[in-house]
């Protein structure tokens, strides 16, 4: 038994996939558009039962749509991104899978829809929050979505390894930098429960106590 996970080449991803997901005829088209994988943040937000998530970096808007697939009834995700070329394609796939009620789209620079949430007293009331956006201001979506998210609630970060780039000393581009500063920032934070799990880019889970 090895204790390293498996490299994953194309015909073992092609496989994992063709095993692994149940994906709806709208979500193949989606990922085919764009590609994706997001499946599991899906899986997370039923165990969890959450009602309340945000998402900080839509783009297309595949993650977008898994998640609020996964929503009870009453369920609400407020959705922040800066591009209307990118989540028209959303907007398109979300009325198609008839979920666009739950998914409030605020197309505003993330950390004013989210210092806009804190200021109107929903500080600690959201359940799951996934955040891929700029890398570079990784560490204050970190901030303000742990103040926004409830104890129990579940933050779900991706790009933490970043093709590798932050176990090599050579790379030092902003994005990298960032992304190594909010690693350590993660991992010393006792606020949370936390673990980086290689899974494609690598995706950090912080647990709010």
């Amino acid at each position: 038994m090895t204790n390293k996970t498996l490299s994953m080449n194309d015909a073992l991803y092609d496989y994992l996939l063709s095993v692994s997901l149940r994906e709806p005829g709208v979500l193949r088209r989606l990922r085919a558009e764009t590609a994706g994988d997001a499946m599991a943040r899906m899986l997370l937000v039923q165990l969890m039962g959450a009602r309340r998530c945000l998402e900080v970096g839509v783009y297309t808007g595949y993650s977008t749509l898994w998640v609020a697939q996964a929503l009870p009834p009453d369920g609400r995700i407020v959705a922040c991104d800066i591009s209307e070329e990118w989540t028209s394609i959303a907007r398109r796939y979300w009325a198609e899978a008839g979920v666009a009620g739950c998914i409030d789209l605020q197309l505003a620079p993330a950390l004013e829809t989210l210092q806009g949430l804190i200021d109107a007293g929903q500080g600690g009331s959201f359940d799951f929050a996934f955040i891929d956006a700029d890398k570079e201001n990784y560490a204050n979506y970190y901030a303000a979505v742990l103040e926004l998210l409830r104890p129990g609630g579940l933050m779900a970060i991706d790009n933490t390894l970043w093709s590798g780039d932050v176990a090599d000393p050579a790379k030092q581009d902003a994005d990298t930098r960032a992304i190594r500063s909010l690693n350590r920032q993660v991992h010393a934070d006792r606020r949370v429960m936390m673990s980086l799990l290689p899974v494609a880019d690598g995706l950090t889970l912080a647990l709010k106590r």
